[in-house]
């Protein structure tokens, strides 16, 4: 039975959707039950877990999701700009994707060295609970537009 390149792909790109988007809700959940502690320990290892599981998951799932979209688009002769619901769908996207490169991948570097130094000496710095505000804030807004995108994947409106 040969196999149907069509659902192939598109279920790499559900797979891929699934590791994106599972990690980053619950890594957000995660860290900001870490948080709750105010224990520098328990959240200097949620901040390390954090860096770890988004470049695993979440930038695994990103490359899988989009290279099996872009792949089904190419091979099936869909024109992202000329369905509504496919040009939403990669803005969207991509959207999200600047909002993790230009704010949150910097904010979490900047968290994971400074969690280096407050497991050992016990102490935050205030600095700590600035960039935790700037994450959270831009963090839901980066889930929320992939979220999104989920109506317009799966209910195609034209």
């Amino acid at each position: 039975m040969p196999v149907d390149s069509y659902l192939l792909l598109k279920s790499l790109h559900i797979l891929g959707v699934v590791m994106f988007l599972g990690n980053i809700i619950i890594t957000g959940w995660w860290k900001f039950m870490a948080d709750r502690t105010l224990n520098p320990q328990v959240i200097a290892f949620a901040q390390r877990q954090v860096t770890l599981t988004d470049f695993v998951f979440t930038a695994g799932g990103a490359a899988l999701l989009l290279a099996a979209g872009w792949g089904n688009a190419a091979l099936h002769g869909m024109d992202i700009y000329s369905s509504r619901w496919l040009t939403w769908g990669f803005w969207l996207f991509n959207i999200s994707g600047l909002i993790w490169v230009a704010i949150l991948i910097p904010t979490q570097i900047k968290q994971a060295v400074m969690a280096k130094t407050f497991a050992s000496n016990n102490v935050i710095p205030a600095e700590y609970w600035v960039l935790v505000k700037r994450w959270y804030l831009w963090g839901i807004i980066a889930t929320l537009l992939p979220l999104g995108n989920l109506y317009w994947m799966v209910f195609k409106p034209n």
